[in-house]
């Protein structure tokens, strides 16, 4: 017998149910259940993420792994061979990629999760769910790219390992086991950030245009394409300020086994993210009170 029916009848008396959306006013609280709850469409947005990088291309996934020896190539052509920039003994290739695997994860989320609100303003405006579940779902997508980045430096540093003489100082360290802290690490910085930018562009539009700029700046001011060991020691403190510092130094010392990394820089790594990443959560959800109200 159907509910309908039932109620027809008089032997169930079915109470009115009504949900109320409305924004959180809280300085700064997430809702974890609400996340969780959506996780559907948190492994939705991931894959729409993942496969619109490569949807319509010749070579696919292939990209992921290209691009990032494609640079090492070059700055080793540029950087290497014509400015004569030292790589602490390691060999350049090498040296840019394994500095690629901490800067390209931040640099992919930077560059699509900077614009959430404006990207997805149509979505936004027709169904509710958390929306920290699209900038959430930016930096796990693109997780992904970075297990192919690091499987295809592993393929190349064991073939330098193998065929190339004056390799054999270089090593994997039993840190290398920290790894996905590193990338974790990476990840909430990145968000941080991605939670900033979005906040900013969807009252700002002209600042998606700056955003790239910046984000090469940032790349110049990290020890991409130097080391740490390359500055002064008095004012290594000053490079160390930013966060990506020693994160890219403890990539290449888990990797390569070289490279300066000491607590009181990982340390302050760690609490600058922290800030950013709070600060970010918090622009973040008061934009979002009021972003469909002004499109």
């Amino acid at each position: 017998m159907k509910v309908e029916d039932i109620a027809a009848a008089g032997s169930v008396t079915i109470a009115p149910h009504e949900t109320i959306i409305q924004p959180n006013q809280a300085w700064l609280r997430v809702d974890w259940a609400l996340l969780w709850e959506y996780r559907d469409l948190l492994a939705l947005l991931i894959h729409r993420e993942f496969a619109s990088k490569y949807k319509q291309t010749i070579l696919g996934p292939a990209w992921f792994i290209l691009q990032p020896l494609m640079t090492s190539i070059v700055f080793t052509i540029f950087f290497g061979r014509v400015a004569k920039v030292p790589t602490d003994g390691i060999p350049p290739v090498l040296f840019y990629l394994c500095n690629q695997l901490g800067w390209n994860y931040l640099q992919q989320n930077i560059s699509t999760g900077g614009s959430i609100f404006t990207s997805n303003a149509n979505l936004f405006g027709k169904v509710f769910f958390p929306r920290l579940v699209v900038p959430i779902s930016v930096v796990l997508s693109n997780l992904f790219a970075c297990v192919l980045q690091l499987g295809s430096f592993l393929v190349i540093y064991l073939g330098f390992m193998l065929l190339v003489p004056g390799t054999k100082g270089l090593h994997l360290t039993p840190a290398a086991l920290l790894l996905p802290l590193l990338f974790f690490h990476t990840g909430a910085l990145s968000l941080g950030v991605c939670l900033w930018m979005s906040s900013l562009t969807a009252k700002y539009r002209d600042l998606n245009q700056v955003m790239q700029l910046l984000v090469q700046l940032w790349m110049f001011a990290s020890p991409v394409i130097y080391p740490l060991s390359n500055f002064p020691v008095k004012w290594r403190w000053v490079a160390e300020l930013n966060p990506m510092t020693a994160i890219l130094e403890a990539f290449r010392l888990c990797l390569l086994g070289i490279g300066t990394l000491t607590p009181e820089s990982l340390i302050m790594s760690i609490a600058g993210t922290v800030v950013i990443l709070l600060t970010g959560m918090l622009i973040f959800q008061r934009t979002e009170r009021t972003f469909i109200d002004t499109v």
